[in-house]
């Protein structure tokens, strides 16, 4: 059930708010234990939430779409009362008193929290292969990965253990996740979501936003998270909207099957009359490097107070941490001065088009410990291949959405990425909910 039809069914009185929390709760009792999704289920919480909230619509107040909505958030996003451990040992016992800003915006839009996510530790990583909750698996294979940092968040919504999941992105931290479990996950524009009360990583490079089923799904949370006003509304129709075909980068070593499913999207949408406009992109070559160089300072910046404390951090992420301690000041001010340039170049290529498509990621969900992928005849770092178009937009602070399009043989997801200008994320949901209506349903399990 999606968000837009179990609203309609509680604001009917076909379902309550108790019920639908109670399916979920049951579906996380069945399924966690083997996919490891929540780190956090506060089901007793959940129940009173849910029964107050009937009460609500029974005296006919309606908070909105999200009224009676399960919820779940990442474990790095404070929740007053509930120990928020950020998948790590330096906080798995660290309980904040108070909710971070964007939980109390969900909670006024009448969300049901049922629990806590699982993520790679300290949000530094693409895998959610966790050394100290353990690693979080992929629904659609228990041998994959699930995608991260919000790799539980993404598994949550996939499985039907909730229907809505917030996610934090730095260098693709939502949209990876969908890519790999089959969901849609926005990143919205730098700064649109109110990031006080979340644990940070990248100063200049975090993102919160919402996973959900559907793009209409999606579209409902985002509305509850954001800040208002936005800078204009999007268009009514697809008609003559220009679609941006990259000519270079975001289609160099991509599997076949990846590739194919986004073209067919480029397709679909042209039916629907959008005019397909081929682009070359800036050098996001460029815009990587830059980027994974301020996040590389940045993020020993925010951690520098527990780096004595060795033994809690794993291997992985202790590893990333030391090597930013070591980049020099000069390089990370030059990084910025490339990220400004080519934020420069975006606009102008954004001038041309409404919005750009390119796969989310150039793979499917790699097996769990697969420190290397194939694509093609190539061999490449599994972490720098998932990243690899999504990364550069963290720097740009453009919104991009990922949106299933598809799935390979194997039955695995395929994501396609949409991204628009600052401020544009309305437009951005808008061609989102066209491709997703033309493709037909092929997210979920």
């Amino acid at each position: 059930m999606t968000i837009v039809e179990a609203g309609a069914a509680l604001r009917a009185r076909k379902i309550s708010a108790l019920e639908l929390t109670e399916e979920c709760l049951g579906q996380v009792a069945a399924l966690n234990p083997r996919l490891n999704a929540f780190i956090t289920v506060t089901a007793g919480s959940a129940r009173a939430r849910a029964k107050e909230l009937d009460r609500e619509l029974a005296a006919g107040a309606i908070r909105g779409l999200l009224h009676g909505i399960p919820i779940a958030h990442k474990d790095l996003i404070y929740t007053k009362g509930v120990r928020t451990t950020s998948g790590s040992k330096l906080f798995e016992n660290f309980v904040p008193d108070s909710d971070a800003a964007v939980v109390r915006k969900l909670d006024a839009a009448g969300a049901v929290m049922i629990g806590k996510t699982g993520l790679h530790e300290l949000a530094y990583g693409v895998t959610s292969d966790n050394p100290h909750f353990g690693a979080i698996r992929n629904p659609h294979d228990a041998d994959r990965v699930p995608g991260g940092s919000s790799g539980g968040s993404g598994v949550a919504v996939s499985a039907g253990m909730t229907l809505l999941a917030t996610g934090t992105d730095t260098g693709g931290s939502i949209r990876i996740p969908a890519s790999y479990c089959g969901v849609v996950g926005l990143k919205p524009t730098y700064g649109l979501v109110d990031r006080s009360g979340v644990r940070p990583l990248g100063l200049t490079l975090d993102h919160i936003g919402p996973l959900a089923m559907t793009v209409p799904d999606t579209k409902a949370a985002f509305d509850a998270m954001a800040e208002w006003p936005r800078r204009r509304p999007a268009p009514q129709t697809i008609q003559h909207i220009r679609v941006g075909l990259p000519e270079n980068f975001y289609f160099d070593r991509v599997d076949a099957e990846v590739a194919a499913a986004v073209h067919e999207s480029v397709r679909a949408m042209e039916k629907a009359g959008a005019k397909i406009v081929p682009v070359r992109v800036p050098d996001v070559n460029a815009l990587n490097t830059a980027a994974r160089v301020i996040l590389l300072v940045e993020a020993p910046s925010v951690f520098e107070p527990y780096l004595d404390q060795r033994d809690k951090f794993g291997a992985d992420v202790l590893a990333l941490l030391d090597q930013g301690r070591l980049v020099h000041g000069t390089d990370y001010v030059n990084a910025q001065r490339v990220r400004k340039t080519l934020v420069g170049e975006f606009c102008r290529l954004f001038g041309r088009i409404d919005c750009l498509f390119t796969p989310t990621t150039p793979i499917t969900a790699p097996r769990i410990g697969e420190k290397q992928v194939r694509i093609g005849s190539e061999v490449e770092d599994t972490r720098l291949a998932t990243t690899r178009f999504v990364r550069g937009f963290n720097a740009l602070g453009y919104p991009a959405l990922s949106l299933p399009c598809g799935k390979t043989k194997a039955g695995l997801p395929i994501g396609l990425q949409i991204v628009g200008r600052p401020y544009e994320d309305d437009l951005v949901l808008m061609v989102g909910a066209e491709v997703e209506a033309r493709n037909g349903p092929v997210s979920g399990l």
